[in-house]
């Protein structure tokens, strides 16, 4: 079984490598005060020339590489984070999934608008907010996602309450 992912300590080897992404799915969920379990972190990534790099760089510190043959160990390029794909990488501090877009082909700028940036202490983050969330869960139709919503629904539904 794989060691748990250390959510905090990715999060900071991305900020401290100044990458340019917005946190989507179960962390985006946990972090706004849905009571979820969630084993990996999944990020939007800008793909302009200089966040790739960056990215790269961080990458080279997570030793990531692709989860589908971890015997292979083979890296991502450049060119794997330029496309709208998804990059489902195992790093040395757990797993993380590099979405270039999501949904029907939504971008890094696109999302921007329905983000927020958050302060975590020592790193501030960009959150997509539960709003858009849920509307990207109510049009799924997996049994867990459809569970997820209804969590969703009623955090936004105890924030706004406050």
């Amino acid at each position: 079984m794989p060691a748990p992912t250390k959510i905090a300590d990715l999060l900071g080897v991305l900020a401290r490598h100044r990458v340019d992404f917005i946190v989507v799915g179960g962390v985006a969920a946990v972090i706004q005060g849905a009571p979820v379990n969630t084993f990996d972190l999944d990020v939007v990534h800008a793909r302009t020339p200089d966040n790739i790099e960056r990215l790269l760089g961080a990458l080279r510190e997570l030793d990531a590489v692709y989860r589908i043959d971890l015997q292979r160990r083979l890296s991502p390029t450049a060119s794997h984070l330029a496309s709208t794909g998804h990059q489902l990488l195992a790093t040395n501090m757990g797993t993380l999934d590099l979405l270039g877009t999501i949904e029907e082909g939504t971008s890094y700028e696109e999302l921007l608008a329905d983000s927020e940036e958050l302060d975590l202490g020592e790193i501030s983050i960009r959150v997509i907010t539960l709003e858009r969330l849920i509307a990207i869960k109510e049009k799924l139709t997996r049994p867990k996602d459809q569970v997820m919503l209804q969590v969703l629904r009623a955090t936004l539904d105890e924030r706004r309450r406050r």
